[in-house]
Protein backbone atom coordinates (compact mmCIF):
# COMPACT_ATOMS: atom_id res chain seq x y z
CA UNK A 1 0.00 0.00 0.00
CA UNK A 2 1.27 2.91 -1.19
CA UNK A 3 1.10 6.55 1.19
CA UNK A 4 1.67 9.86 -0.48
CA UNK A 5 3.06 11.86 2.53
CA UNK A 6 3.09 14.71 0.49
CA UNK A 7 -0.75 15.01 -0.04
CA UNK A 8 -1.15 14.13 3.69
CA UNK A 9 1.06 17.19 4.54
CA UNK A 10 -0.30 19.46 2.44
CA UNK A 11 -4.07 18.00 3.75
CA UNK A 12 -3.32 18.79 7.29
CA UNK A 13 -2.13 21.91 6.05
CA UNK A 14 -4.97 23.41 4.50
CA UNK A 15 -7.13 22.15 7.49
CA UNK A 16 -5.97 25.23 9.38
CA UNK A 17 -5.49 27.39 6.67
CA UNK A 18 -9.37 27.07 6.47
CA UNK A 19 -9.27 27.61 10.07
CA UNK A 20 -6.98 30.63 10.55
CA UNK A 21 -9.61 32.34 7.48
CA UNK A 22 -12.36 31.55 9.46
CA UNK A 23 -10.65 32.99 12.22
CA UNK A 24 -9.30 36.46 10.31
CA UNK A 25 -12.62 36.46 8.14
CA UNK A 26 -14.89 36.74 11.15
CA UNK A 27 -12.72 39.43 12.81
CA UNK A 28 -12.33 41.32 9.44
CA UNK A 29 -8.72 41.37 9.73
CA UNK A 30 -6.38 41.84 6.65
CA UNK A 31 -4.05 39.08 6.40
CA UNK A 32 -1.22 39.46 4.15
CA UNK A 33 1.76 36.39 3.52
CA UNK A 34 5.11 38.53 2.61
CA UNK A 35 7.39 36.37 0.97
CA UNK A 36 10.56 36.73 -1.00
CA UNK A 37 14.44 35.96 -0.82
CA UNK A 38 16.71 36.65 2.08
CA UNK A 39 17.94 39.88 2.32
CA UNK A 40 15.32 41.72 -0.38
CA UNK A 41 14.38 43.99 2.94
CA UNK A 42 11.31 42.63 4.06
CA UNK A 43 11.61 44.00 7.66
CA UNK A 44 12.70 47.28 6.79
CA UNK A 45 9.41 47.58 4.60
CA UNK A 46 7.33 46.04 7.70
CA UNK A 47 9.28 48.36 10.34
CA UNK A 48 8.69 52.01 7.95
CA UNK A 49 4.65 50.69 7.00
CA UNK A 50 4.09 50.24 10.58
CA UNK A 51 5.45 53.47 11.80
CA UNK A 52 3.79 55.35 8.76
CA UNK A 53 0.67 53.82 9.83
CA UNK A 54 0.41 53.67 13.33
CA UNK A 55 -2.36 56.27 13.68
CA UNK A 56 -4.34 55.20 10.71
CA UNK A 57 -4.56 51.46 11.13
CA UNK A 58 -3.52 48.89 13.80
CA UNK A 59 -0.79 46.07 12.39
CA UNK A 60 0.26 43.14 13.94
CA UNK A 61 2.83 40.58 12.48
CA UNK A 62 4.05 37.29 12.35
CA UNK A 63 7.53 36.27 12.06
CA UNK A 64 8.81 33.25 10.48
CA UNK A 65 12.80 32.56 10.95
CA UNK A 66 14.94 29.59 10.78
CA UNK A 67 16.27 31.16 13.60
CA UNK A 68 17.18 33.95 15.70
CA UNK A 69 14.21 36.44 16.80
CA UNK A 70 16.43 39.54 15.46
CA UNK A 71 13.60 40.25 12.44
CA UNK A 72 10.95 40.47 15.58
CA UNK A 73 13.11 42.41 17.76
CA UNK A 74 13.23 45.23 14.73
CA UNK A 75 8.95 45.09 14.96
CA UNK A 76 8.91 45.22 18.80
CA UNK A 77 11.01 48.56 18.35
CA UNK A 78 7.80 49.90 16.61
CA UNK A 79 5.70 49.07 19.53
CA UNK A 80 3.92 46.96 17.35
CA UNK A 81 2.94 43.06 18.59
CA UNK A 82 4.87 40.73 16.98
CA UNK A 83 5.12 37.09 17.17
CA UNK A 84 8.56 34.89 16.17
CA UNK A 85 8.32 31.67 14.87
CA UNK A 86 11.64 29.54 14.37
CA UNK A 87 10.82 26.93 11.96
CA UNK A 88 14.39 25.24 12.92
CA UNK A 89 15.57 24.49 9.45
CA UNK A 90 12.20 24.34 7.62
CA UNK A 91 11.89 26.44 4.50
CA UNK A 92 8.56 27.73 5.08
CA UNK A 93 5.77 28.47 7.67
CA UNK A 94 2.79 25.78 7.92
CA UNK A 95 -0.53 27.11 8.67
CA UNK A 96 -0.47 25.08 11.88
CA UNK A 97 2.48 27.57 12.91
CA UNK A 98 0.80 30.75 12.10
CA UNK A 99 -2.50 29.29 13.85
CA UNK A 100 -0.70 29.38 17.19
CA UNK A 101 0.55 32.42 16.17
CA UNK A 102 -2.79 34.49 15.70
CA UNK A 103 -3.87 32.96 19.23
CA UNK A 104 -1.18 34.96 20.85
CA UNK A 105 -1.65 38.17 19.38
CA UNK A 106 -4.76 40.96 20.52
CA UNK A 107 -6.45 40.26 16.98
CA UNK A 108 -9.44 42.06 18.81
CA UNK A 109 -7.70 44.85 17.95
CA UNK A 110 -5.92 44.85 14.93
CA UNK A 111 -7.02 45.65 11.61
CA UNK A 112 -3.61 44.05 9.80
CA UNK A 113 -2.21 41.50 10.25
CA UNK A 114 1.54 40.55 7.80
CA UNK A 115 3.30 37.48 8.12
CA UNK A 116 6.86 37.71 7.58
CA UNK A 117 7.87 34.05 5.33
CA UNK A 118 10.86 32.80 5.96
CA UNK A 119 13.32 33.92 3.19
CA UNK A 120 12.90 31.82 0.03
CA UNK A 121 10.98 32.62 -3.44
CA UNK A 122 10.14 28.57 -3.88
CA UNK A 123 8.65 26.99 -0.87
CA UNK A 124 6.32 28.99 1.08
CA UNK A 125 4.60 30.02 -2.53
CA UNK A 126 3.03 26.37 -2.35
CA UNK A 127 1.96 26.68 1.13
CA UNK A 128 -1.51 28.25 2.17
CA UNK A 129 -1.74 30.18 5.58
CA UNK A 130 -5.16 31.42 5.54
CA UNK A 131 -4.30 34.79 4.65
CA UNK A 132 -5.97 37.32 2.14
CA UNK A 133 -3.12 37.67 -0.20
CA UNK A 134 0.28 37.10 -0.87
CA UNK A 135 2.58 39.87 -1.16
CA UNK A 136 6.02 39.28 -3.29
CA UNK A 137 9.09 41.80 -2.62
CA UNK A 138 12.14 41.64 -5.15
CA UNK A 139 15.21 43.57 -4.36
CA UNK A 140 16.83 45.24 -7.32
CA UNK A 141 20.26 43.52 -6.31
CA UNK A 142 18.56 40.23 -6.84
CA UNK A 143 18.08 40.75 -10.77
CA UNK A 144 15.46 41.00 -13.01
CA UNK A 145 14.99 37.66 -14.68
CA UNK A 146 13.26 36.72 -11.04
CA UNK A 147 9.57 36.62 -12.26
CA UNK A 148 10.73 34.22 -15.26
CA UNK A 149 13.05 32.12 -13.18
CA UNK A 150 10.24 31.98 -10.51
CA UNK A 151 6.77 32.29 -11.41
CA UNK A 152 4.71 30.75 -9.09
CA UNK A 153 4.88 33.44 -6.53
CA UNK A 154 4.57 36.33 -8.83
CA UNK A 155 1.65 34.66 -10.30
CA UNK A 156 -0.25 34.17 -6.91
CA UNK A 157 0.74 37.53 -5.44
CA UNK A 158 -1.97 40.26 -5.22
CA UNK A 159 1.10 42.70 -5.13
CA UNK A 160 4.80 42.77 -6.47
CA UNK A 161 7.25 45.46 -4.16
CA UNK A 162 10.29 46.30 -6.02
CA UNK A 163 12.73 47.13 -3.26
CA UNK A 164 15.92 48.85 -3.01
CA UNK A 165 15.52 50.95 -5.97
CA UNK A 166 18.17 54.11 -4.22
CA UNK A 167 20.57 51.19 -5.23
CA UNK A 168 19.89 52.21 -9.43
CA UNK A 169 21.23 55.61 -8.79
CA UNK A 170 23.60 56.80 -11.81
CA UNK A 171 26.68 55.30 -12.14
CA UNK A 172 25.57 52.11 -9.83
CA UNK A 173 26.60 48.89 -10.13
CA UNK A 174 23.49 47.40 -10.06
CA UNK A 175 21.69 46.37 -13.33
CA UNK A 176 17.84 46.08 -12.85
CA UNK A 177 15.44 46.56 -15.82
CA UNK A 178 12.16 47.12 -13.76
CA UNK A 179 10.24 47.75 -16.83
CA UNK A 180 11.29 44.15 -17.54
CA UNK A 181 10.86 43.03 -14.40
CA UNK A 182 7.12 44.25 -14.30
CA UNK A 183 6.41 43.47 -17.86
CA UNK A 184 7.14 39.41 -17.13
CA UNK A 185 5.19 39.75 -13.47
CA UNK A 186 2.20 41.06 -15.38
CA UNK A 187 2.04 37.72 -18.40
CA UNK A 188 1.96 35.92 -15.00
CA UNK A 189 -0.21 37.77 -13.20
CA UNK A 190 -2.36 40.72 -14.86
CA UNK A 191 -3.97 41.99 -12.30
CA UNK A 192 -0.92 42.64 -9.77
CA UNK A 193 -0.03 45.25 -7.97
CA UNK A 194 3.41 46.62 -8.39
CA UNK A 195 4.92 49.37 -6.17
CA UNK A 196 8.75 50.52 -6.76
CA UNK A 197 10.17 51.22 -3.45
CA UNK A 198 13.10 51.82 -1.54
CA UNK A 199 12.07 50.53 2.19
CA UNK A 200 15.71 52.93 3.58
CA UNK A 201 14.93 56.35 1.56
CA UNK A 202 11.21 55.67 1.97
CA UNK A 203 10.63 56.80 -1.87
CA UNK A 204 7.73 55.21 -3.37
CA UNK A 205 6.62 53.30 -0.20
CA UNK A 206 3.38 55.76 -0.33
CA UNK A 207 2.05 54.05 -3.34
CA UNK A 208 1.86 50.69 -1.08
CA UNK A 209 0.96 52.19 2.18
CA UNK A 210 -2.48 53.55 0.47
CA UNK A 211 -3.00 50.28 -0.84
CA UNK A 212 -2.94 48.94 2.45
CA UNK A 213 -5.53 51.11 3.42
CA UNK A 214 -7.73 50.63 1.14
CA UNK A 215 -7.82 47.33 1.24
CA UNK A 216 -8.52 47.59 5.27
CA UNK A 217 -10.93 50.08 4.49
CA UNK A 218 -12.91 47.73 2.18
CA UNK A 219 -12.77 44.64 4.20
CA UNK A 220 -14.32 46.43 6.62
CA UNK A 221 -16.98 48.15 5.02
CA UNK A 222 -15.98 51.59 6.30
Amino acid sequence: MKVNVGKRILSANEEYALKNRQFLTERKILCLNMISSPGSGKTTILVRTINALKNEITIGVIEGDIQTDLDAEKIRATEAPVVQIETKGACHLSAAQVNTALNRLPTDNLDLIIIENVGNLVCPSAFELGETGKIAVLSVAEGDDKPVKYPAIFARSKVLLINKTDLLKVGAAVDFDIERAKADARKLNKGIEIFATSAKTGEGMAGWHNWLKKQVKNLQGA
